[in-house]
């Protein structure tokens, strides 16, 4: 019995410890590798404003451009940033620099939401014609500020004529999907990442209608508005997919999907932190990508050349999109035609956002002149638009359409300092630019010459819209 006792302990001893010595040495699960996060940001701003002095303009006819109007107003600037807008009384600080506007008007700069500057410079030469990626339907990959040429003399133009601070450079409306947007402040820089609004939001630039028809019709499609939905539907169910991988890769970890720049800009707009610019001129196919945007869970921010939005503001109002649209425009193919001078007023009068845009540029130095015609327009068929009211088509509407709206886009304290003063009222064609603001900082003075940059591409070549 003793024997047998023994040998049951030995073997309970030899069991124990093998079974521990089995757990020393079983494989362990590999612990999950953390997700690789990639950089969202890789070309940042360097924008620096450049530097202003402490200026006080008074006895000025102010639009806000939120819709207010101050009649003898004032408005002082320093640091960058608006710091007090009002009345007569307003003070100036020691060693201000002091403008007695004499009843002239003063306006936040203008903020066109549809420029290609720099992607294609005016004047135009074929060798930096850089706007369209038209090698395939699909291409959001294409980033615009990759072809910006900031020395494209239109720059200038479109501040010392136009009184522009802020413009979005669109890739061209060739593709279904064009590329990201990229939006900039207007100041002289030796690169693009210099011009780049500190904080804005990529866009991305979408169309429908009969350019995709007409560019790829004969390169494989799609060669029908049916065939440019169905691609785009496509197009976003890859998208989709994409992101699904992507956000469970970046919750658990694991082994890293395969990058895909097409689609990081997709994922980036169903994210909601890239905002959809889309080129649409019909109304019935304005309807169709804002089902489409449902369907697929985005938001489009505005339609760009929406000569039919008088035809569904409501739905345009009810969706929260701003529509983009030129005074009178039109006519020049045939998704252009049903368009009316009223376009802009009665999208406004129907509660929706209205914004007057160029794709032209030279017409990006007269959007204050497109915009009178739009309001004159407006009053002969009854709708009473005051002046300052429609000054938002130029300044706060553009903002918000961008997501730019917290920084710019109106006089308000704390905002940058993005201010024009004209030598008249703003909607008469006898009235041009006097000085310009951005951030504070006196970038064009029709006094002074040497406030009139000149870009090296047209020295001693005055060109096209050149009134130096």
């Amino acid at each position: 019995m003793m024997k047998a006792a023994r040998t049951t302990l030995l073997g309970a001893a030899v069991l124990a410890a093998a079974v521990l010595t089995g757990c020393a040495t079983a494989p362990q699960p590999a612990p999950k590798a953390l997700a690789v996060r990639i950089n969202e940001n890789p070309y940042p701003s360097t924008y620096e404003r450049y530097p202003g002095v402490p200026t006080l303009i008074r006895n000025a006819t102010i639009f806000d451009g939120e819709g207010g109007k101050i009649d003898r107003g004032s408005i002082l600037f320093s640091d960058g940033r608006v710091q007090a807008v009002g009345g007569p009384d307003l003070a100036a600080p020691e060693g201000a620099n002091v403008i007695d506007a004499g009843g002239r008007y003063v306006t936040p700069g203008i903020i066109d939401v549809h420029s290609h500057l720099g992607d294609y410079p005016s004047p135009a030469v074929e060798s930096l014609s850089d706007g369209n990626e038209a090698t395939g339907a699909a291409r959001p990959e294409v980033w615009a500020e990759h072809s910006v040429w900031p020395q494209d003399p239109g720059f200038n133009r479109a501040r010392a004529n136009g009184g522009i601070t802020a413009l979005q450079i669109l890739p061209g409306s060739a593709n279904l999907f064009g590329g990201r947007s990229a939006i900039l402040k207007n100041v002289p820089a030796r690169t693009v990442q210099g011009m780049k609004f500190p904080g804005a939001p990529y866009g991305l630039k979408m169309a429908c209608g009969e350019n995709p028809k007409r560019v790829y019709g004969n390169k494989g499609g799609p060669q029908t508005r049916m065939g440019n939905i169905a691609v785009t539907r496509a197009t976003w169910i890859k998208a989709q997919e994409y992101k699904r991988k992507w956000d469970k890769y970046e919750k658990s970890g694991g082994e890293m999907p395969a990058r895909d720049l097409a689609m990081e800009t997709l994922r980036g707009v169903l994210q909601g932190k890239i905002l959809v610019h889309n080129h649409c001129y019909r109304a019935d196919e304005m309807a169709l990508m804002i089902d489409m945007s449902k369907e697929f869970g985005y938001k489009i921010a505005s339609f760009q050349h929406a000569v039919e939005a008088y035809k569904i503001a409501d739905l345009l109002r009810e969706n929260g999109i701003c529509a983009a649209m030129w005074a009178d425009w039109y006519g020049f193919k045939m998704e252009s035609y049903d368009a009316i001078n009223e376009n802009i007023a009665f999208v406004h009068n129907a509660g929706a956002c209205a914004i007057v845009h160029s794709d032209d540029p030279n017409g990006i130095q007269r959007l204050n002149q497109e915009a009178a015609k739009a309001l004159a327009a407006g009053r002969r068929a009854g709708i009473q638009i005051s002046e300052e009211v429609a000054w938002t088509w130029l300044s706060m509407n553009p903002a918000k359409s961008l997501g730019i709206f917290a920084q710019t886009g109106s006089l308000k304290a704390g905002k940058m300092a993005d201010v024009v003063l004209w030598n008249g009222n703003p909607f008469s064609v006898y009235t041009r630019p006097e000085k310009v603001w951005v951030d504070g900082a006196l970038l064009f003075d029709a006094d002074n010459p040497a406030k009139q940059p000149v870009s090296d591409f047209e020295l001693g070549q005055p060109g096209e819209g050149d009134v130096k």
